[in-house]
């Protein structure tokens, strides 16, 4: 693996031999420099990275890309692209991190595509949310497999009045901590599946369009060291039974959860508008409509006018989520499972989290962020899954400066075994035994500019800061130079 790295790393920063221009391909190097206080790097530059995260205390990072994507003229019914990008941070402590390695074959509207790629799932302005709920570009990408209709299909039938597009994968975890029935701590081979299908009503031309669907995705393949010899199955029945949702001898197979968007969009002569809202599962509440009070929900602008002006707003995006009640409030509706305790899972112990860090929205959070002293159960990997958040996001130019903005403010009331209300399991409720968690107030913003100069060359920075109680106050700068081929 190490050499592996290596040759990566040595392939990436030779570009600058290449002819760039020749079959299609594209490349970008760039490195950043700059300062984070140590110990915490702040959330904005940690979060919905794809992975891509700096290193505390005075730093060097090198970035290389090559990319190869499909013919913009969409005219070829067969194509092909793929994708490198790699990360060396040098400080400290260093380390170099894949962040993107894949091929996709592309035959008329069906995508084939194998690797890691970065990736987000669920009905969200992707460019500045706070990040969709099952998959935010929180985490470094799964390697997987897919098929997919990765955009919008208009059916031709009907006066082309709908359209949809989905994706059906399965990847590789890789051995993540377990714990089986007898309480023995096991590493076994843990496998993800997904899927999603979302669905447009409203003719393209149409100003005003509605969206639905739904994501799927499941934690598996530890079933043999649960149940042991009593687990009859077969692996083609118990893929079956993940794919489908099935449950069996009374519990779900594997760690399940997703989404369920709704959306609405018009566009007025010089302005977009779109509205969506996410309404989250887990271990099954939303089916009895009793955690219908959490979920996800957006408003974004976007400026359809071209005009060059010197200063120029893209985008704004508004976002609340809340996740507070996961049917586990005294007066909610009972459930079979209980509280839904969101990205924590009772055998996988890691939860919802690839390589340590949290796949989905990355409000919900895990210990090794927070502060010192918080209560937490010793069997929650995510120790802070209640949250009230208020999300802003702006994007546009000024001069011939592009820049994103992005801040933040949350409320976090920990999890339900850290709450004056207990955690319930169906119509029994066990009180806190861990302390509770008080109402803590977090703040936390991100700028991020850039500016193209002569030849390609470009320039820009980014910076963050925390202040609040749930992390520590922190702040980072970055400088950055690249050149793109």
């Amino acid at each position: 693996m190490k050499r592996i790295r290596i040759i990566l790393f040595l392939l990436l920063f030779s570009l600058p031999n290449i002819n760039a221009q020749k079959n299609g391909f594209s490349y970008d190097l760039g490195s950043s420099a700059g300062y984070i206080t140590p110990g915490h790097v702040p959330f904005w530059l940690r979060s919905n990275q794809f992975g891509s995260i700096p290193i505390d205390n005075a730093s060097l990072s090198l970035i290389g890309a090559i990319h190869k994507d499909y013919d913009k003229s969409r005219t070829r019914i067969f194509d092909w692209g793929a994708s490198v990008e790699g990360r060396a941070n040098i400080g400290d402590k260093s380390n170099f991190t894949l962040i993107e390695g894949y091929a996709k074959v592309r035959l008329s509207i069906f995508e084939i595509r194998a690797g890691r790629s970065k990736e987000i799932m669920g009905l969200c302005d992707t460019s500045l949310s706070s990040g969709a709920w099952a998959v935010s570009g929180n985490a470094l990408g799964i390697p997987k497999v897919q098929i997919s209709i990765p955009e919008f299909y208009t059916l031709p039938i009907l006066g082309k009045l709908f359209a949809f597009k989905g994706n059906f994968a399965h990847g590789w975890i890789g051995k993540t901590p377990f714990m089986n029935l007898d309480s023995n701590l096991l590493y076994p081979r843990t496998y993800i599946h997904q899927k999603s299908l979302y669905g447009r009503f409203g003719k393209p031309e149409w100003k005003w369009k509605l969206y639905g669907g739904f994501n799927h995705q499941v934690l598996w393949g530890s079933e043999k060291y649960t149940y042991g010899d009593s687990f009859t199955l077969s692996p083609f029945m118990t893929y079956l039974y993940v794919i489908t949702g099935r449950g069996w001898n009374g519990s779900r197979m594997g760690d399940e959860l997703g989404s369920i968007d709704l959306g609405a969009e018009y566009a007025f002569k010089n302005v977009k508008v779109l509205a969506y809202r996410q309404n989250l599962y887990d271990a099954g509440a939303l089916f009895h409509l009793a955690n219908l009070r959490d979920g996800l929900n957006g408003f974004s602008l976007t400026n359809l006018n071209h005009q060059s002006k010197k200063f120029k707003w893209k985008k704004l995006l508004i976002e609340i989520l809340y996740t507070k009640n996961q049917a586990g409030e005294p007066w909610s509706k009972v459930t079979p499972s209980g509280d839904e305790n969101y990205f924590n899972h009772y055998q996988y112990i890691q939860g919802w989290s690839y390589k340590g860090i949290g796949i989905g929205n990355p409000f919900i959070t895990t210990r090794a962020y927070t502060r010192e002293g918080l209560p937490a159960d010793p069997s929650d990997y995510f120790i802070n899954n209640r949250v009230v958040a208020f999300h802003f996001g702006f994007e546009g130019s000024l001069q011939k400066w592009d820049y994103i903005l992005k801040a933040s403010y949350s409320m976090n009331y920990g999890t339900f075994s850290t709450s004056e209300e207990g955690t319930s399991m169906g119509t029994i409720r066990y009180p806190p035994m861990y302390g509770i968690f008080p109402e803590t107030k977090q703040f936390s913003a991100y700028l991020d500019a850039n500016r193209e100069l002569k030849n390609r060359l470009y320039i820009g920075f980014n910076g963050a800061f925390d202040v609040g109680e749930l992390y520590y106050n922190s702040f980072g700068l970055l400088v950055r130079v690249g050149k793109a081929f």
